[in-house]
């Protein structure tokens, strides 16, 4: 896909990306596709993928008790729990505000740790890693933020995730779908969003603006960004997802470059039919 060499211009000492079909196949991919860069908090939607192994294990329950006092593990991955962003503090009832929160992330790794009996990074590895065989990803600290992948292997997560085989379809679908719809909140980098939704680990596009996704992309359209330059979305309506990598931290440089990067690509995609 020509639009992927649009990475050329972004300002950051390295970039790669790819493009997957829903069907697996990959339309293009350019840059270097088998370095390892730091996630950052595209870290959470492999550590939410993780969580619902678990869940479908029978391991953990999604309603069932995880983090301060009255909430579930569903307010974790949805970012209702009411804990702050990096604090295991509590500044709201669960289900009342989304309050993007690493702390909740953590949380969740060591509620899936203790039903377990399984280090959280090792449960990453053996639930979702190895199955897909994304053997450059690891995870050696935090669930919210400490990921470090290739783009060759989260191509390989951007298929699953598209046409699922580690977990049944209906349990995906249950994912990508808003948890406490039209809750207020705040998208960081992008300010206060008035209907700030999210599914179970996954940001939901929605209607949202400003967004980091492009002006085309469909509402349905899910995943997550990080603050290391990284970002990987899905869109259902476009039959296709994305993943960029750079080494550069997030700033008005991506907030400039990555919209209409999406644009093209989705151009491009839907010419090609």
């Amino acid at each position: 896909m020509q639009s992927l060499a649009m990475i050329d211009n972004w300002p950051v000492p390295a970039a790669a990306a790819a493009v997957v079909r829903a069907d697996g196949t990959v339309s293009g991919s350019y840059g270097p596709a088998s370095r390892r860069f730091p996630l950052a908090s595209v870290t959470k939607p492999l550590a939410a993928y993780a969580v619902l192994v678990a869940y479908e294990e029978g391991a953990v329950e999604l309603d069932e008790p995880a983090g301060p006092e009255g909430s579930t593990v569903r307010h974790l991955l949805a970012h209702t729990s009411g804990l702050a962003y990096d604090e295991h503090r509590v500044t709201a009832p669960p289900g009342t505000r989304r309050l993007y929160s690493n702390a909740g992330f953590e949380a969740l790794g060591d509620h899936v740790t203790k039903a377990t009996d399984i280090p959280f990074g090792e449960y990453l590895r053996q639930a979702v890693l190895e199955p897909l065989g994304m053997t450059s990803t690891t995870m050696g600290g935090s669930p919210a933020r400490d990921g470090v992948s290739t783009v060759d292997d989260l191509v390989a997560f951007a298929a699953e995730l598209q046409a699922p085989r580690l977990l049944d379809p209906r349990t995906v679908l249950e994912a990508m779908t808003v948890v406490h719809p039209g809750l207020a909140g705040i998208l960081p980098g992008y300010g206060h969003q008035k209907s700030n939704d999210w599914g179970l680990g996954f940001e939901i596009r929605d209607s949202k603006s400003p967004h980091w996704t492009g002006g085309s992309s469909s509402p349905r359209t899910f995943g997550h960004f990080g603050q290391s330059g990284t970002f990987l979305w899905v869109d259902p309506d476009a039959g296709a997802a994305c993943v960029a990598l750079t080494d550069r931290d997030f700033g008005p440089w991506a907030v400039d470059a990555w919209p209409p990067f999406t644009d093209a690509l989705l151009t491009e995609l839907r010419a090609a039919g």
